[in-house]
């Protein structure tokens, strides 16, 4: 499947690097703010979007992703308007790939066929749905499939040689390899098991491989980048938006400089995997 994702992998390759994956929570601290967030991302060094959708009861994310999603909640974010701040983007940049990223819940309440056409007419390239394991693949992968979309799968740490083929069955764009047990912002594990993993990975499927669930630095970023195929920060933005609100500061220019140093380690990734 073409998409934008694919598109960038394929010129990501050959300029010799990994992606910088960028996630984000739709509409924290509020609409306005996020969305000039989500501008900036790709000037700053992002290649990937990951765009949050803010959810009541989130399983799989730490104390930072699961109070940017309350903020958001509580300004009024809605998945409508999750969807209108990806259209907003898309008014200005058409080629920065968008991954929405969240639980199953706020789309089924939403309508599955309705939800589909309304991602696609907003420029969505795919979807990481953290609660949908692969058995349920016919309330929403196998239909985003065949609307163009990217269903992108976990892996993690657990996800053994016999699992493994399951759950990349139907996956598509690449695979996000969580890099640890546990929840989102938790410490960051032995790289060196990272790049294991990733090999392994890579000997089941020819889809780029990105690691995620604790970085927060540019040094991480550039030590995981030698072997996968994208880095993805997530916790880490989403807490310097938090500490610029909290201290009355533009959450903008300090989200800006922390993607600007991890996509100088990211960039330099494959520099010192080749000395």
């Amino acid at each position: 499947m073409k998409t934008r994702i694919s598109d960038t992998f394929g010129r990501l390759r050959g300029e010799g690097r990994p992606a910088l994956v960028t996630y984000f929570m739709g509409g924290d601290p509020n609409y306005d703010a996020s969305l000039a967030i989500m501008k900036a991302l790709p000037a700053a060094g992002a290649d990937i979007i990951e765009l949050g959708m803010p959810f009541s009861d989130p399983m799989a994310d730490g104390p930072a992703i699961q109070a940017a999603g309350l903020r958001a909640l509580r300004a009024g974010q809605t998945l409508q308007k999750t969807l209108q701040m990806a259209r907003d983007f898309r008014s200005n940049d058409d080629t920065t790939p968008i991954v929405m990223m969240g639980y199953y819940n706020p789309i089924y309440s939403f309508g599955v066929d309705r939800f589909l056409q309304e991602a696609l007419s907003a420029g969505i390239d795919g979807l990481i749905i953290v609660d949908l394991p692969p058995e349920m693949d016919e309330e929403l992968c196998l239909p985003a499939l065949k609307a163009g979309i990217n269903f992108i799968r976990l892996a993690t740490p657990t996800t053994d040689d016999k699992r493994l083929p399951t759950v990349l069955s139907n996956t598509s764009g690449f695979v996000y390899y969580v890099s640890m047990t546990g929840i989102t912002g938790s410490a960051l594990p032995d790289t060196s098991r990272v790049a294991a993993a990733v090999s392994r990975i890579k000997g089941h499927t020819e889809l780029p491989v990105c690691v995620g669930f604790g970085v927060k630095t540019a040094e991480q970023a550039h030590t995981i980048g030698q072997s996968a195929d994208g880095v993805v920060v997530g916790s880490a933005i989403v807490s310097a938006v938090a500490e610029a609100t909290d201290k009355d500061e533009d959450p903008v220019a300090a989200v800006s400089e922390l993607i600007s140093g991890l996509a100088g380690g990211v960039r330099t990734a494959r520099l010192a995997a080749a000395e």
